[in-house]
């Protein structure tokens, strides 16, 4: 665990920022100790690392806010638009070194082309495009703007009695394509529709590979519903999708 302070020093952001990120529900502590200092552990540390490379395309807090909330939210998917993006700048920060020490040997060649931002400009574009204008977000923030936290709170739990109904399938050891494992598939996009955006199957089996490959994800679903639940899901929601090819 690391106070307020700790994380002000290791990330460059001021505690005045860290408090404010906690006011409005964006990154709340892990914990406040008995004096009242906030403590933020490991998950917290993830969690405000996202943010700081969502702030590096610009995106406003609130946007952020929704995007980290929401169960369609891919990390390493936005993980790696940010690395696009900073190989980018790296060039572009390449080609202005380059200029200036032609300049100091006294190169008076006229080449403005290091100064072009257009690349950089268009990949945060296509990137804010992607994380804060798709139909699934927008109306994922429709739904979740007027909710209070223990609205979300109870929409989370809900999502993850569903899951505990793909774990009490698994451990009776039926298989993924059981009927009993379909009609939890379909309890999960009605329950997604429901309360955060419409589930379209191309949405579901996004949906299903997320739930393993991402780890915050299958560690969430897996401590809850018991090991491998997270794995079955994703097997049960293919079949799905298989079955209504």
């Amino acid at each position: 665990m690391k106070t307020v302070k700790q994380v002000s020093i290791i990330t460059g952001l001021s505690v005045r920022t860290l408090h404010h990120y906690d006011s409005i529900g964006l990154l709340p502590p892990s914990k406040v100790s008995d004096a009242g200092y906030r403590l933020y552990d490991e998950a917290a540390l993830r969690r405000l690392q996202t943010i700081m490379l969502f702030r590096e395309l610009e995106m406003p807090l609130k946007q952020i806010k929704a995007l980290l909330n929401s169960p369609y939210f891919d990390a390493m998917a936005a993980i790696r638009d940010q690395r696009e993006l900073l190989k980018l700048k790296a060039q572009r920060l390449s080609k202005l070194i380059e200029l200036t020490e032609k300049l100091i040997e006294g190169d008076e060649t006229m080449d403005f082309s290091a100064f072009d931002n257009r690349m950089i400009e268009d990949y945060e574009k296509e990137a804010r495009q992607r994380w804060g204008a798709t139909i699934a977000y927008s109306e994922f923030e429709k739904k979740d703007g007027g909710r209070s936290d223990e609205a979300r709170k109870d929409a989370a739990e809900g999502l993850m009695r569903v899951f505990e109904r793909f774990g009490r399938i698994k451990d009776s050891g039926k298989a993924e394509d059981n009927e009993s494992a379909q009609e939890a598939v379909k309890a999960l996009k009605a329950y997604i529709s429901e309360n955060y955006y419409t589930c379209t199957d191309e949405i579901l089996a996004g949906l299903g590979e997320m739930y393993v490959a991402d780890e915050r994800f299958k560690a969430n679903i897996d401590e809850r519903c018991g090991q491998g639940t997270a794995a079955f899901a994703r097997g049960a929601i293919r079949a799905y999708i298989a079955a209504s090819k």
